[in-house]
């Protein structure tokens, strides 16, 4: 018996585990604004794993706009990517079973970091000083800055209906739909980014 592996989209697949993570988090906590300060140690998991990964994907998308990259954080990663996709730092992500609607990269338009950024590194630096920093809204707006990295990482793929399965918590706006399709029982939405 053989078993054949076509080539995986990896950091897609770790996204839809820490989309699987914060659903499982949400019957522990309502997502709502009046929770946006509850903080906890698995949200700074969730947030450290996020934000991490945000770092990684983000010098991916760097090499492949410009093969000579050499940006390697994020105020870096913020002229390459905002020099190719301007249109990035104003999308929004719907989280529509929670009415709640994100954007993660909204400060890019005024050139500074993330505040979710921010308090990442001061969390993973120094969390006997920020832990409170781990908070909801924090959680929230670094998976939702994943999301929108790995969108245009895999713009192809995303383009196409390609990143499957789809998030279970985590949309873009409705000007961003492409189109909604089923292959093998599969869910699969295109997104025009």
């Amino acid at each position: 018996m053989a078993i054949h592996q076509a080539e995986s989209l990896l950091h897609y697949n770790y996204f839809i585990a820490l989309d699987a993570d914060v659903e499982n988090l949400s019957r522990f906590i309502e997502f709502n604004p009046d929770n946006f300060p509850a903080y906890s140690i698995e949200m700074a998991h969730l947030m450290l794993a996020a934000a991490s990964e945000v770092d990684v994907v983000a010098k991916l998308i760097c090499k492949k706009v410009n093969p000579e990259s050499k940006a390697e954080n994020i105020a870096q990663y913020k002229g390459v990517i905002k020099k190719a996709f301007p249109q990035l730092c104003e999308i929004k992500v719907l989280m529509p079973r929670y009415g709640l609607t994100l954007e993660p990269w909204i400060n890019w338009k005024s050139n500074k970091k993330p505040e979710w950024w921010d308090y990442y590194n001061k969390v993973k630096h120094e969390r006997n000083k920020y832990f409170k920093q781990a908070n909801l809204k924090n959680t929230l707006n670094a998976v939702a800055g994943l999301f929108v990295t790995l969108l245009y990482f895999y713009k192809y793929e995303a383009n196409n209906g390609m990143l499957i399965p789809t998030p279970r918590l985590f949309r873009l706006e409705e000007k961003y739909d492409a189109g909604i399709n089923i292959t093998g029982g599969e869910l699969r939405l295109s997104y025009d980014i």
